[in-house]
């Protein structure tokens, strides 16, 4: 899924954006972060976006989503 396409898909789950969604488009759009390869489920995805907007945005926080959107790589299919 292209990253504008997934943020649209975030905007969608979360009601708009904030801080923390425009933390992750710049992230998107500059290559610090990738939309997940296997499509996650919106519970999976809605999951890790609660995590991430838990705290407040930083590079330690969209490492620690990034690797949330990796582990669809590693599911068994």
């Amino acid at each position: 899924m292209p990253h504008i396409a997934f943020l649209d898909r975030l905007r969608r789950l979360l009601g708009g954006s904030g801080p923390q969604i425009e933390s992750i488009a710049a992230a998107l759009s500059d290559g610090r972060l990738r939309p997940p390869v296997q499509p996650m489920s919106d519970h999976e995805l809605a999951r890790a976006i609660r995590e991430f907007q838990s705290r407040p945005p930083s590079e330690a926080t969209l490492r620690q989503l990034a690797q949330r959107l990796g582990e669809t790589e590693r599911k068994p299919h």
